[in-house]
């Protein structure tokens, strides 16, 4: 642009000139606050900034992207998951709309019963179940809590539903997928193919701990020559005994006691801890189809109890099968009229059809033994059906127990009236028969209830002082220390094979917390219970011993008299092996059970299925057998043989399971 003035004669005029490019003589130049413009003024600023400027910013832009990518990422999975978790449990609450899952093995304390809650008491929510084992060798079967829900929906039912949505599989794909039979797995070829969604589905149901993945012991020998004689029993009852209590084994019969399949139901569980799967679905089967207890006839209320309502509910705990459930409140609830007495000590023995309950004929009298270890089944029968009754009438015994006058230092009589709820005999105290599993239960009613009730444990504690001051003594020559008896005043250096059962009771106490001296006793007294069999001819014990107090030349620590050399096959001292082994990890321990599964396979043997008690264990030659197979072979004492020779801690964990009087194994409660 320029200035100048006008031409000569002309006015002057002053003018500015201005001269326009060719933007803004089309008028599109210049500000005018368009995004266009402001596009043009931020590109000629970046053009501005130097080289590294421009480096450092777009580093900066870039670190920012990948920050917000990772971010929006884990969001999405954490929103994921929790938008799958309300829906799980949405679908929880629609399906099981009155019952909340539970820890399969240590399981919520009985609560009180409400009307409106059916069969089931209300559970409180704890943690998922756990996983299946998954046994290599013979088909183990996983120890599997129940999954209940209100169409009583069984895992049996599950199971077999998987079987079937399996072959179905099978037959549309040619591929093979994982088949599940009450909590075993049985993994066949690997397919590249994924199971159906319809097996996902079923068993979605299933929460697994991480904690509880892990490959369980494998069977070993030992164990494998325990499965060899049970299935030698089992072939036995089967062939010459089916359905009924007791197989005769030399005449290839079998006697009845109750008519109620005692062996049967005896051996359940132990099929099931086994793995023995073929024999524990011929079983149930029988069960199903046969076991009626609508039948005129009178049963021991003890026996009953511990045997058939135990048996019952231990298997139920272990299959999660409600077909188990079912019977046992059925007999339970047929058992009650045993505690319509004036005092609310019960009767011995109940009519099961009738609904009658009466003394034994020859007295009022009921065992000490026998009317307080009937307390675990009971209060566990409460438990599941929530009803208070059950519960209720054992309670009441043992709280009468626990201020009854006649005890001597904790240690109780044997024998109490059922009509003024004394104790009676009174001056004799034994650990032996009639009053062994009321000291044992104290213990394990104690343990059962999550360690709440401190009179149980009161009046345990108060026992075992009471054997240490009366009852214990030392032996010649070997110094063993034994458990006598004590009447009116006077010692007696009798102990029966039953007695054997402390050891274990006192190790389980100790590992519960109780007094490290409880364990240097249990030690001491296995060893006694051990060598009742090892100073004997054939290596098995009698039912009685009696002890040598002063040494004299020739003679062993232990006599036997003709009357008690006889040897019914007993668990005892196995059962407490089972317990030293476990929590203490001595092979000793296995090595002496295993002299006596061997001594009882060379001398106890029926070469056509069976085993039978002896009449004589001092006869290798002879031992004059009895022709009698007692249901505790196969419900205890293999059973705990098997445990024995197991280093699996995790097969019937000992902090998540009690063993009943009968070695069935019910669950411990925890607080709901």
């Amino acid at each position: 642009m320029y200035s100048g003035a006008a031409a000569a004669g002309s006015p002057r005029r002053d003018f500015i000139s201005v001269t326009l490019g060719p933007e803004e003589a089309a008028g599109v130049g210049g500000y005018n606050n368009s995004k266009a413009w402001r596009r043009r003024s931020c590109w000629r600023k970046w053009k501005q900034l130097s080289r590294l400027q421009r480096s450092v910013i777009l580093f900066l832009f870039a670190f920012l992207a990948v920050c917000g990518v990772i971010s929006y990422t884990s969001m999405g999975e954490t929103w994921k998951s929790i938008t799958n978790k309300s829906f799980d449990d949405q679908r929880t609450e629609q399906e099981i709309p009155r019952l909340k899952l539970a820890n399969p093995a240590v399981l919520p304390a009985p609560q009180k019963a409400d009307a409106n809650h059916g069969d089931y008491p209300e559970l409180s929510l704890q943690k998922p179940p756990k996983p299946p084992h998954v046994r290599r060798g013979p088909s183990n079967l996983q120890i599997k809590a129940p999954r209940r829900d209100t169409r009583l929906k069984t895992q049996h039912d599950t199971m077999r539903a998987v079987e079937e949505l399996v072959e179905k599989d099978k037959v549309e794909k040619t591929e093979k997928s994982i088949i599940s039979w009450r909590g075993a797995v049985i993994e066949p070829d690997q397919s590249t193919e994924p199971p159906s969604s319809k097996i996902m589905e079923l068993e979605k149901s299933s929460p697994v701990e991480p904690e509880d993945q892990k490959e369980p012991m494998p069977i070993n020998e030992r164990q494998l020559a325990v499965i060899e004689a049970f299935r030698h029993a089992w072939k036995g009852y089967k062939d010459f005994a089916w359905g009924h209590d007791e197989l005769k084994p030399l005449s290839k019969s079998y006697s009845e006691w109750f008519g109620l399949g005692l062996t049967l139901i005896d051996a359940l569980d132990t099929m099931w801890i086994l793995g023995l799967k073929e024999e524990f679905e011929e079983a149930r089967k029988w069960v199903a189809n046969d076991l009626v207890f609508d039948k005129n006839v009178d049963v021991n209320l003890f026996e009953s109890t511990i045997r058939i309502l135990g048996g019952l509910l231990s298997t139920y705990h272990l299959s999660g099968d409600s077909l188990f459930l079912e019977k046992a409140k059925d007999i339970g609830n047929r058992l009650m009229p045993a505690f319509k007495t004036p005092s609310k000590i019960p009767y011995s023995d109940v009519n099961i059809g009738r609904g009658t309950a009466h003394p034994p004929r020859w007295t009022s009298d009921s065992t000490v033994a026998e009317v307080t270890s009937i307390q675990l089944e009971f209060r566990e029968l409460s438990r599941l059906t929530g009803d208070e009754k059950f519960r209720k009438a054992v309670d009441e015994v043992m709280k009468h127990v626990h201020i009854l006058s006649g005890k001597n230092d904790g240690l109780v009589p044997m024998f109490i009236n059922t009509n003024s709820g004394q104790f009676t005999h009174l001056g004799v105290y034994t650990l032996g028969a009639r009053a062994d599993s009321y000291y044992e239960y104290l213990l394990k009613q104690w343990i059962q209830g999550g360690k709440k009730e401190n009179e149980l444990l009161e009046d345990y504690m108060r026992a075992i002082e009471g054997v240490k001051k009366h009852l214990l003594q030392r032996s010649e020559p070997k110094k063993l220390t034994f458990v006598g008896e004590l009447a009116h005043g006077h010692f007696s250096a009798k102990m029966d094979h039953l007695v054997c059962f402390l050891p274990g009771t006192l190790a389980l106490g100790a590992h519960n917390g109780l007094a490290a001296d409880h364990m240097k006793l249990a030690e001491t007294l296995i060893e006694t219970c051990y060598q009742m069999y090892a100073q004997v001819e054939t290596g098995l014990s009698p039912e009685i011993v009696h002890f040598n107090l002063h040494a004299q030349k020739g003679h062993k620590d232990v006599e036997i008299k003709p009357a008690d050399r006889h040897n019914l096959l007993r668990p005892e001292t196995v059962e407490s092996l089972f317990y030293m082994y476990r929590f203490t990890g001595d092979k000793k321990y296995q090595d002496w059970g295993w002299e006596i599964l061997q001594n009882f396979n060379r001398y106890t043997r029926v070469p056509t299925g069976g085993y039978t008690s002896i009449n004589n264990v001092q006869n290798p030659r002879n031992p004059e057998p009895r022709d009698k197979m007692e249901s505790f072979f196969l419900g205890e004492t293999l059973k705990y043989m098997f445990l024995l020779f197991s280093d699996d801690i995790d097969l019937i964990n000992l902090d998540k399971y009690v063993f009943n009087t009968e070695a069935h194994p019910l669950p411990i409660w925890v607080p709901a």
